[in-house]
């Protein structure tokens, strides 16, 4: 019998994919997970130290490290007009963008690579946990924030704006999915 450490976020696509294994509802043919749950950002950074035997890890974050885990075929998540959104409690011209703070998911997340193709001049950003980036803007924390997961569902009643839709950007950019993350 194998045992293996199994992290992964708690954002719906990942619960919904994994929850099988995680209640044992399929045969696990012999197999054991110590199931792990962690916000993404905090995935990327224990799969650099190696952590975990499988980890969920952002795609901007996969290059570091390449050299001690392989992606596996299935468990990818591909977005399709589901990408992350730069938000704020009001309008801000682009031109004054530069000029913000912005709240972010992660420095090593797909969220951060794609605001930093599409604002490369945007340098004051602070790490939150995904789930805390919309208090921060509502707070004054911060002038911006970069929301992921389900929050682009409901930071509209919360009284904030989109500015950017990062991954309709992306998509007319490139003509590609949002490569998002992968396990």
């Amino acid at each position: 019998m194998s045992k293996f450490s199994f992290a992964f976020s708690p954002c719906p696509n990942d619960t919904f994919m994994f929850e099988a294994i995680f209640n044992n509802r399929i045969d696990l043919r012999g197999y054991k997970f110590d199931i792990h749950l962690d916000d993404v950002s905090q995935l990327n950074r224990s799969a650099v130290m190696g952590q975990f035997d499988i980890s969920k890890i952002s795609y901007s974050a996969y290059s570091l490290v390449s050299h001690q885990y392989q992606l596996l075929n299935s468990g990818s998540a591909l977005g399709h007009n589901c990408g992350p959104l730069l938000i704020a409690k009001s309008k801000i011209d682009g031109k004054d963008i530069k000029n913000c703070s912005v709240a972010i998911p992660g420095a090593n997340t797909t969220a951060n690579l794609l605001l930093s193709l599409a604002f490369p001049e945007l340098s004051n950003k602070k790490e939150y946990i995904f789930s805390e980036i919309e208090d921060a803007i509502v707070k004054g924390d911060v002038d911006l924030g970069l929301i992921i997961h389900e929050n682009r569902f409901t930071y509209e009643k919360r009284g904030l704006v989109k500015i950017q839709d990062l991954g309709e950007y992306w998509e007319s950019t490139t003509k590609c999915p949002i490569p998002l993350g992968g396990i």
